[in-house]
């Protein structure tokens, strides 16, 4: 082919024409397509008194150039590479390990990484290396850094990450407290040292201490030395610096007056731009500080560090207020699991109750489970276990509604599947898709009886004294939310030592097993719990342990809710039952049979009192009935008394007036018992008292 006799000319001038384009500076345009969408480069002079800001951003420093850098540099180092001097040698491309290895993975190095002074001309970075590789290593920092989830994550990701790669000493100090998105903080701005991290002692100078080299000037020890907190001063030189949001270096008239400030009067730091001062700026506000250290036989930092600083600052301050936000959320999850499920259970006579709650994962802390137990009149208490499809804010607040509404129906002493049919019925209520499982017991332990009805749920299993577990046949019905189902209620016998579990899905059914499966296998440990503690029935906390450890890795799907009850149950001869006639008689009958009660029971110094009250209740129930009225005597670690009539109006306590003939009966009985309540029924109501026992007797 010929050549054209104008290609040279063309050649030459292209030439001319790139020669007279300046180079970008080195690393800047990576650097500024580094930066995480929704951050500015630019901040208004005005901090707003430090708290927040809003408003272009001074432009940073444009460093020297190189004089003589080729045309080339621009595309040289957009893929990387480092544009040689004219006559130099190319450079290499960087060995694994580099800088950019060192700030993405776990392991640090085990020397300083350093270069000796003679290496830190213009265009290298951290360690030493060119643009190109300081971008690279910016990459990986900020992908460390945004791995955290969490303030203490977050920090040690840019602690690791810029030691010792980037510096040999690093101090992050954070705002205490930390604002919480749009909050203002009130009161002075405080900072308190987060983190420090250095070089360890033995990397630094000779590796052989009798080498007659000099050694290095070691980095002081700032985790000692600094201060570990700081409150900025209105319009002082660190309130400037931080107002300013960019990074600058220790030796500038504004970090020399900013430094000790921060770090205290005390604290050494390295002469020249071996330190740089960077601002923590999150989405609206300035949270905190960091300081860069280099040690002295180290290249001091460039024109070019203060964009890396810049970067590493810009990131680690947004996945701080990440992470804040993220704490509330996962503070208000706890709190509202918390609240909505019970503090702690009773311990109503005759029965003993243990419990134990798992999230379906730490990432989601709340869920639709929930389980109860409810006192009821009698010494008698109802035993709740729901489930709400999914484990959202949503799931826990439905469950909530639907459990304040079957304490409510359980105060009324529903029958269980009247229960159900009211809870059902109010999550029709909440929304056309608010479905649920639950399973509502009661358990009298006076008749050693209990009265099951399921909505849906896995039904439960009873494990005997002697060892036998059994799932009890009760039937299943629908869920709750479905609509016009009737539920069914099965009466069993509870047998004193016997131990009633209830539980949701999530501890018999995964995505590796069916619930059936998960069942048969509950019940199997069931079996082989009980076998451990022979005659005796295990004790009901490490009962739900051993439970729980049936679930193996990739067996929580779901959110757990655990409730064992161990019937004890209250002995015949510690209860005392009458029917009584409404007559203006029945006042002195009960006051008779009351007293033959006690000196049954050896309880005779009570017969005052207990005459006294009796006498009073049963007046005012006789006084309004129409059927007989009931008298009943527990013994138990109290003394219990129960009168029961066919009224439905609760009796309430008020300041009779001294002309009033009546109106201090209940006046009485608030004075002389222990405690004493009304509880309506479905046939009527109950008034009820309790007495402590004598020393004697307990």
């Amino acid at each position: 082919m010929t050549e054209h006799p104008n290609s040279h000319g063309r050649q030459r001038t292209a030439q001319v024409r790139q020669s007279a384009v300046p180079a970008p500076e080195p690393g800047r345009a990576r650097a500024v397509a580094d930066e995480p969408e929704g951050t500015r480069r630019a901040e208004s002079p005005a901090l707003d008194r430090l708290p927040g800001h809003d408003g272009p951003e001074p432009a940073l420093p444009r460093p020297a150039r190189e004089p003589g850098a080729a045309a080339s540099a621009p595309r040289a180092r957009a893929r990387g590479e480092a544009h040689p001097e004219p006559g130099a040698p190319r450079r290499a491309m960087p060995r694994p390990g580099g800088p950019e290895a060192a700030a993405d993975g776990p392991e640090r190095p085990a020397s300083g990484g350093a270069d000796g002074p003679g290496d830190g001309g213009a265009g290298k970075g951290p360690a030493g290396t060119t643009g190109g590789e300081r971008l690279r290593f910016v990459g990986a920092a900020t992908r460390r850094i945004a791995r955290g989830i969490d303030l203490d994550e977050i920090v040690l990701g840019l602690c690791r990450a810029t030691v010792p790669t980037f510096a040999d000493a690093i101090l992050v100090y954070l705002r205490d407290p930390l604002p919480v998105g749009d909050e203002r903080p009130v009161g002075p701005v405080v900072l308190r040292l987060r983190r420090t991290d250095q070089l360890p002692e033995h990397v630094r100078g000779p590796e052989d201490p009798d080498a007659p080299q000099e050694r290095a000037e070691p980095v002081p020890d700032l985790a000692g030395a600094a201060a570990e907190r700081c409150e900025v001063r209105i319009g002082g030189p660190l309130a400037e610096v931080l107002r300013g949001v960019r990074p600058v270096f220790g030796d500038s008239s504004a970090a020399r007056a900013a430094l000790p400030e921060l770090l205290g009067d005390e604290q050494d730091v390295p002469d020249r731009q071996r330190t740089i001062l960077a601002p923590l700026r999150g989405r609206r506000r300035v949270i905190g500080a960091a300081v860069f250290i280099r040690r002295a036989d180290r290249p001091a930092f460039e024109g070019d560090d203060l964009l890396v600083a810049a970067q590493l600052a810009t990131h680690t301050a947004l996945g701080v207020d990440k992470a804040v936000l993220y704490g509330r959320e996962v503070y208000i999850a706890d709190e509202l699991q918390r609240t909505m499920l019970p503090d702690s259970l009773p311990q109503p006579t005759g029965v003993r109750l243990a419990s134990r709650y798992l999230p379906a994962a730490e990432t989601a802390r709340v869920g639709g489970d929930w389980y109860d137990a409810i006192p009821l009149p009698g010494n008698r208490v109802a035993l709740v276990v729901g489930d709400v499809m999914g484990h959202s804010m949503t799931s826990a607040a439905i469950m909530g509604q639907l459990r304040t509404t079957a304490q409510t129906l359980a105060g009324l002493d529903l029958p269980p599947a009247e229960v159900l049919h009211h809870l059902d019925e109010q999550a029709q209520r909440l929304g056309s898709d608010r479905m649920a499982t639950c399973l509502y017991a009661v358990y009298d332990p006076v008749a050693h009886r209990i009265v099951i009805a399921n909505a849906g749920h896995p039904p439960p299993i009873l494990l005997h004294r002697g060892g036998r577990a059994e799932v009890l046949r009760v039937p299943p019905g629908a869920p709750i939310g479905v609509g016009g189902v009737d539920f069914e209620a099965v009466e069993l016998d509870a047998p004193a030592g016997a131990t009633l579990l209830l539980y949701t899905d999530g501890l018999v059914e995964s995505r590796i097993r069916d619930v059936w499966t998960g069942i048969e296998q509950l019940r199997e440990r069931l079996i082989d719990t009980a076998r451990l503690t022979g005659p005796n029935p295990p004790p009901l906390e490490p009962l739900c342990d051993e439970v729980l450890g049936m679930l193996g890795p990739g067996d929580r799907d779901d959110d757990i809710a655990l409730l064992a009850a161990r019937f004890e149950g209250i002995a015949p001869s510690d209860v005392a039952y009458w029917f009584l006639d409404p007559r203006p008689q029945t006042a002195g009958q009960a006051r008779r049979l009351a007293r033959r009660a006690l000196t049954r029971w050896g309880l005779e110094e009570l017969t005052d009192s207990v005459e006294l009250l009796v006498s009073e209740v049963v007046t005012n129930a006789v006084r309004y009935a129409e059927r007989p009225v009931t008298l009943r005597l527990l013994r138990t670690d109290v003394l219990r008394c129960e009168v029961g009539d066919d009224v439905p109006q609760l009796p309430r306590l008020r300041q009779a007036r001294p002309s009033d003939e009546g109106g201090r009966g209940l006046y009485l009985v608030n004075k002389l018992a222990r405690r004493w309540g009304a509880t309506r029924l479905s046939t009527g109501k109950v008034v009820w008292f309790e007495l402590a026992l004598p020393g004697h007797a307990r």
